[in-house]
């Protein structure tokens, strides 16, 4: 639910790694191009084929099966290297592929995907745009309750700062050239009104944040000065500069200068700084609201896999996931492989973004697609061309309605579709500024695909990334050890060259090693 407190305006918002420990580096099989040569990476080459073959799931540098949820898609050939229909395994309990076709349940009739899908890039840039046509309100949240959320109105000082001359440093406060005659008293201590002058001269005990007396010259450290209490003088072993070890008023920002703009995401030193300016209460964005819908009646929400039922995976990974990305997230519900559940769900939704998981190709418990159809809703993005993660698809429910996400069911396909289509899309309905992109170095060769963009789970190394193993659709033991995701162009590239990284929201806390994933 949305912070219960009153709208304030509607606003338009524009918006180090540390080295990982070592590790044994993934090696590839020998490649077909020769010493020398440049371009991507030929995936032409013997025995296992990494397209088809679960065989290859372990074998390091090598791309394991992807996406296989519903018939094959049409450029799925042998001419590719990719696997032949009576190879793909099966969804949702169907039989293979090369079963004749007439013992295979009617299923919806399929396009080209290479036809119907967006590019990688395009569809990104797709659910940034539309995330950022979301119109942005604000409320204003006390600074208790703002944390994580994004700013919807510019942070301007509310005074100087610091708004007096305050003492840097412990130490004595003096006037004038030296030696300075101790003034007698307990000194002046921060929080406390100073009501007399220090005549020039004298000295006198000051504490870090006092603020300093009129006519001050300088403050000298308690380290630098002698006193002499016999005689009341105080000497200062090294030279005093006038203005030293003093903080002068403004000298952080004066009044009315702006110190934070739209689109900054509230963090604890947001907060502190705000604080210090005077603030008692932020104008933020709403966190968007997410609703989580889970499909498939193979999976349990406990015990051990039995009897072709299989964990849910994707429930308990997906909401505090989309909460890092700065969404308020429901309870997931599990809705089984039930269309009219399905559509009912998606009408009743009050979200801002609706997510959900499997049902995205075109097999015959595949009702994400039917579903969408005859609630009149918007396909604005019908697969990618991207693995894992190609059937996933982005849609608008209804004018001013929720969005909508749908991921592929198997976990890792899940994730690129979460972060090629949810996060950009999140990223603009919170009004949050667009992350700067950046590239690495990979350590090794990377085998691509044919035709499509592939994202593999790496780890940062020194100056470079290394791809993970088990990185195949169906698997997380691969992203649970990445900080990151490289994005692979068609036909791979070879080791040294610079990749688009795609950063994990929680890489900087997980300087673990990579050790038995690479």
């Amino acid at each position: 639910m949305s912070e219960p407190t009153a709208p304030v305006t509607a606003v338009n918002a524009s918006s180090s790694r540390a080295p990982a420990e070592a590790g044994v580096p993934v090696t590839g099989p020998a490649s077909t191009v020769s010493p020398g040569a440049s371009g991507p990476v030929s995936t032409s080459r013997s025995g296992c084929d990494p397209e088809i073959s679960s065989a290859c799931d372990s074998v390091p540098g090598v791309p394991v099966p992807d996406d296989t949820s519903g018939p094959c898609p049409p450029e799925a050939s042998a001419a590719d290297g990719a696997t032949p229909p009576g190879n793909v395994p099966a969804h949702h309990g169907a039989p293979d592929s090369s079963t004749p076709s007439d013992s295979w349940p009617p299923a919806p009739a399929q396009k080209d995907h290479r036809v119907r899908a967006s590019a990688w890039e395009d569809a990104r840039a797709t659910a940034d745009r539309l995330g950022r046509a979301t119109p942005l309100t604000a409320h204003r949240l006390p600074l208790d309750r703002a944390l994580g959320h994004v700013l919807a109105e510019a942070v301007v000082a509310l005074t100087d700062l610091p708004s007096f001359d305050t003492s840097a440093m412990d130490g004595w406060v003096v006037a004038g050239p030296g030696p300075w005659t101790v003034r007698e008293g307990r000194g002046l201590l921060a929080g406390r009104e100073v009501t007399e002058p220090l005549p020039d001269g004298q000295a006198t005990r000051i504490a870090t944040g006092a603020r300093l007396p009129a006519d001050a010259t300088a403050v000298i450290r308690s380290e630098h000065a002698l006193n002499d209490e016999a005689k009341g003088i105080l000497h200062a072993t090294r030279e005093v500069v006038p203005g030293q070890d003093i903080r002068p008023r403004g000298q952080e920002c004066r009044s009315g200068d702006e110190l934070l703009p739209v689109g900054t995401v509230v963090t604890p030193p947001v907060l502190g700084l705000a604080a210090a300016a005077g603030y008692d209460a932020l104008a933020a964005v709403p966190r968007p609201r997410v609703d989580v819908f889970v499909l498939g009646d193979e999976l349990l929400t406990a015990g051990l896999p039995r009897e072709g039922l299989i964990r849910d995976a994707l429930g308990p990974m997906l909401a505090p996931w989309l909460r890092s990305l700065g969404a308020e997230v429901t309870e997931p519900r599990r809705l089984g492989d039930d269309a009219e559940v399905l559509r009912r769900a998606l009408l009743s939704s009050d979200a801002d973004l609706v997510i959900t998981t499997g049902g995205t190709a075109a097999g015959p418990v595949d009702h994400v697609h039917p579903v969408l159809a005859e609630i009149g809703a918007e396909l604005l993005v019908d697969g990618v061309a991207v693995r894992p993660g190609h059937p996933m698809l982005l849609a608008r429910l209804a004018e001013r309605g929720p969005c909508l996400v749908g991921l592929p069911g198997n976990p890792l396909a899940a994730v690129s579709g979460l972060l090629t289509l949810a996060e950009p899309l999140l990223r603009g309905i919170a009004g949050r500024s667009a992350q700067g992109r950046y590239r690495a170095r990979v350590h090794e060769e990377v085998h691509g695909h044919p035709h499509d963009t592939r994202l593999i789970p790496v780890v940062h190394r020194d100056d470079t990334v290394v791809p993970l193993h088990y990185n195949g659709p169906a698997m997380l033991r691969g992203i649970a050890a990445a900080d990151g995701l490289a994005v692979v162009p068609p036909g791979g590239v070879r080791s040294g060259t610079e990749v688009e990284i795609l950063d994990l929201p929680w890489a900087s806390a997980s300087p673990w090693t990579e050790g038995c994933f690479t």
